[in-house]
């Protein structure tokens, strides 16, 4: 059974009947196009029957066909739109049941001994009917993001309790826009807590200004993350969410785990949370992520040595400076490293910073500005494109940095961290992450670290490889690069 923690499900964006008349309407289709492949093209074997067999005769069998799969999909809660369910979770749901289905219809097939029929067709069916659900289902999630990015159907949603849980659920919100939640703040009793906004998320005030906070910020759902020892509270403060037509979702305090430590399972209707350990990057997990960072450095270093060499040039006859930018940062488990760049700023710019950062009033955590004043005209060009960052794959080469994962910070900004933020130095650093295709500098510091602890506890080789592609129109687009 999936340990995804799926909150609710996602507003309706669409009528309930769509995806059920897509798929009975899919089913005819699969059924016409096996129909051409089995006594047209005559796909695998001929046709030994010299009497053309007519397609009206199959069309009961594919309304029984297609009222199999509504019965057994409408079970298995496929029409039930649970945010964060994935793709491969769907796929698997259509697969069982178009075997069952494809199972029945044989059966039928040697009861009744129908004059005209081909069991080699609803093997066609069988494969077509898969390809035909699952390419509908891709396409659904693709312009289900396009409208939630928009803001359609995203819910305004409020958290209440911002400690280790409220931190976690609020990392996959920030993290996976897709899911359609959209945070207006957070409550908390933490006085301390409620008076620093994380990032663009504001902290709201204490748990009595809840029903004050439901109606100016016309919240749609309220997201309990309290721990169990505050049940009274949770009840209490549901009861006036519901009074006021607001959804309640309750998050149990494991879920501060790992997510992949906890197990969701159905004791008939009653679910069962199980903790086990279990070590996001273990030796396996590490080596593999190593193997995929020599290998695409290793495949790609004719081009990004020569792209490099030109870069050098550049900069030689732009001022006559040093070429490269090397720089102590933070890596791992708190381990420092020289990280190489290309210089782009001038020689003093250092010394210059805390200026700039009291004179605009920057994050010290993650000092950002748009138009530094101290970039060189090839610098800002190489920022603009990020292509000031190519030296970085000599760090990953030596077992400094990686392709993928959190952005490496200045001992300086470390310093400033609170505990949670910490949490970020649990990876080894990357070139790219979520947080560089998720608005590079224009993400806030806080918004980062959540980000960063999502990718942590989440990691796989395909997510490496999502944010790798991901990347690539972000930096021809120069998406918040500066």
């Amino acid at each position: 059974m999936s340990n995804t923690p799926y909150f609710n499900e996602s507003p309706p964006v669409e009528p309930r009947w769509l995806m059920p008349v897509v798929d009975v309407l899919l089913v005819f289709i699969a059924f016409g196009m096996a129909y051409v492949l089995r006594y047209d093209l005559q796909l695998i074997r001929p046709v030994i029957d010299p009497t053309r067999a007519e397609f009206a005769p199959y069309l009961p069998y594919a309304a029984c066909y297609a009222f199999l799969l509504f019965v057994n999909y409408q079970s298995n809660q496929l029409y039930r739109n649970f945010r964060g369910r994935s793709l491969s979770e769907e796929v698997t749901i259509i697969v069982n049941g178009v075997t069952i289905a494809t199972v029945i219809l044989l059966a039928m097939f040697f009861l009744i001994q129908p004059l005209i029929t081909s069991r080699l067709m609803l093997v066609y069916v069988a494969a077509l009917t898969v390809l035909l659900l699952a390419f509908v289902r891709v396409v659904r999630r693709m312009v289900l993001a396009q409208l939630r990015a928009k803001g359609i159907g995203v819910q305004r949603t409020l958290i209440v309790g911002m400690k280790e849980t409220g931190h976690a659920v609020l990392s996959v919100m920030i993290s996976r826009s897709d899911l359609g939640y959209r945070v207006v703040g957070f409550l908390d009793d933490d006085p301390a807590k409620v008076e620093v906004d994380l990032g663009r998320i504001q902290g709201l005030g204490n748990y009595d200004a809840l029903e004050q906070v439901l109606e100016a910020q016309h919240v749609e759902l309220v997201v309990f993350t309290l721990s169990w020892h505050e049940n009274e509270t949770v009840q209490r403060m549901a009861k006036l969410c519901m009074a006021h037509g607001v959804e309640v979702r309750i998050v149990p305090d494991v879920f501060h785990h790992n997510m992949r430590q906890v197990q969701v399972e159905n004791l008939d209707g009653i679910p069962l949370l199980s903790v086990s350990e279990s070590a996001t990057f273990s030796t396996s997990a590490r080596l593999s992520k190593r193997l995929l960072d020599l290998g695409l450095v290793i495949v790609f270093a004719p081009l990004w040595l020569v792209v490099m060499g030109v870069i050098a040039l550049l900069i030689k006859l732009d001022d006559g400076g040093s070429v490269f930018y090397v720089q102590r940062r933070v890596g791992e488990g708190g381990r420092t490293f020289n990280m190489v760049k290309f210089r782009t700023m001038i020689p003093n710019a250092d010394k210059l910073l805390p200026e700039l950062i009291a004179k605009y009033q920057l994050d010290p955590k993650h000092p950002k500005l748009a138009n530094d004043p101290r970039q060189t005209r090839v610098g800002r060009v190489l920022r603009r494109t990020s292509l000031d960052e190519l030296p970085n794959l000599f760090n990953v080469l030596r077992g400094e940095m990686s392709l993928v994962g959190p952005r490496p910070a200045v001992p300086e900004e470390v310093a400033l961290y609170q505990d949670w933020h910490k949490q970020r130095l649990r990876a080894v650093p990357g070139i790219t992450g979520l947080w560089q295709i998720s608005g590079r500098s224009d993400v806030p510091f806080e918004e980062m670290c959540l980000m960063d602890i999502y990718y942590i506890e989440t990691w796989s080789l395909k997510f490496d490889l999502q944010i790798l592609l991901m990347t690539i129109p972000r930096v021809l687009l120069r998406v918040g690069a500066y």
